[in-house]
């Protein structure tokens, strides 16, 4: 049996980033840059004024007060979009929008509510200095800098970046196409009526939603009933698509048919694993097509999807990080007992003052759906002897991107 760090191993030894593609920028959110991408020009592209107000040249100033105010002649205007043809000549100002170049000659832009304007002039009574209201050009980005690195997932900062340089479209790598496919004689579609002895499948769209959130497009096969003519019939409409991901049918019951298959169409890497829920995982090939058999139990198949399905969808996409953040966190509520296989407990993260507290969901049976709601990190429980009390530190991976926080 092999530990966690072997298998994900094996696992990830067998997937490389994918072909890259083009996409619009518009339509790049959550891709995964295939090559660094770099500014070609300078951000902002040129001086321009933060506020609305007026242009001026801050030397001409240098004596106002409130007693000895300056007046400065009012010779123009400038607006976002347009630019100012003239200099700012000595005694002159321009009136400015947010956003407009900065005429050249001025240095300089006060906002309006500072100034008293009449006749055409334009009354300041205190010095303004240099570079007041002011955006220089090249003050964000400079040409060449890096904007994002190849293997980012862009997010709405990085699109809002690539755009303000004029990048789109972009390079990023192909999305994963993930063949979904559940086992079991037992398994009814959600919205069909069950018959005695059925259950609803809760694994398939559990996993199409979390091959979704990964990053990769699913692709759902539905449900095979237990008889070998049929799940080979499934698992040939699978065979060309980037990962099989099935649930089910791994285990040693005489219906555990998945682990059957890869025996005899294809390559067994390995079966089972020292961890808790999930021990009956299995992987291999079809062809040249990579096969991770899940487990059938609702929380089982969750909690293995995490540690090696996700994960090997995201090294296809080329992602910087393909495993999921592991943090220190403090145990609350019950003491969790180790055991020969390494435990994986769902958990909901507090702050309590300062600290991130790790409350469990509730009951961690692996057929416990319930389990799975609210879960927002999984607590690493190692193997071996002894036990974690309430108020040690362990370690546990993040479910999310950014740190959440129990309301």
């Amino acid at each position: 049996m092999l530990s966690v760090e072997e298998a994900r191993e094996r696992v990830l030894a067998r997937f490389h980033p994918l072909e890259a593609e083009q996409a619009p920028l518009t339509e790049a959110l959550g891709r995964v840059l295939a090559e660094d991408a770099l500014a070609r020009e300078s951000s902002p592209p040129f001086t321009n004024s933060a506020m609305d107000g007026y242009a001026l040249r801050s030397a001409d100033t240098r004596a106002a007060s409130e007693q000895a105010p300056v007046r400065l002649r009012l010779v123009g205007e400038v607006a976002a979009g347009s630019v100012y043809a003239d200099e700012a000549q000595p005694g002159e100002a321009i009136r400015i929008l947010t956003g407009a170049p900065l005429p050249a000659g001025a240095d300089a832009a006060l906002q309006q509510e500072l100034t008293e304007v009449a006749d055409g002039w334009v009354t300041i009574r205190q010095p303004v200095a240099p570079g007041t209201n002011v955006r220089h050009a090249g003050e964000d980005v400079r040409p060449g800098a890096l904007l994002a690195r190849a293997g980012v997932e862009l997010g709405p900062a990085e699109i809002a970046l690539l755009a303000s340089l004029g990048v789109s479209p972009v390079r990023v790598r192909r999305r994963p196409r993930v063949a979904i496919l559940a086992t079991g004689d037992e398994l009814v579609a959600p919205g069909e009526p069950l018959k005695p002895g059925q259950i609803y499948n809760s694994n398939s769209p559990y996993l199409i939603a979390a091959v979704a959130r990964a990053g990769a497009t699913p692709v759902a096969l539905g449900a095979a009933p237990d008889r070998a003519d049929a799940l080979r019939e499934k698992l040939a409409q699978a065979q060309g698509h980037d990962l099989i991901l099935t649930s089910g049918g791994v285990s040693v019951g005489d219906y555990d048919l998945v682990k059957q298959m890869l025996g005899e169409q294809g390559e067994m890497e390995f079966w089972r694993v020292r961890i808790r829920p999930g021990k009956p995982l299995a992987f291999g090939f079809l062809g040249e097509t990579p096969l991770l058999g899940l487990p059938g139990n609702p929380v089982s198949a969750a909690v293995t999807f995490e540690l090696f399905g996700r994960p090997a969808i995201r090294r296809m996409l080329g992602a910087a990080r393909v495993e999921r953040p592991s943090i220190t966190v403090t145990l609350a509520g019950e003491e969790q007992r180790r055991a020969d296989r390494r435990q994986f407990v769902r958990v909901r993260l507090a702050s309590d003052d300062g600290q991130l507290v790790a409350h469990t969901t509730g009951a961690q049976d692996s057929h416990l759906i319930s389990s799975l709601q609210g879960a927002t990190a999984l607590l690493i429980v190692p193997e071996g002897e002894g036990v974690i009390r309430p108020g040690e530190k362990a370690q546990a991976l993040l479910l999310n991107d950014a740190l959440p926080w129990l309301e």
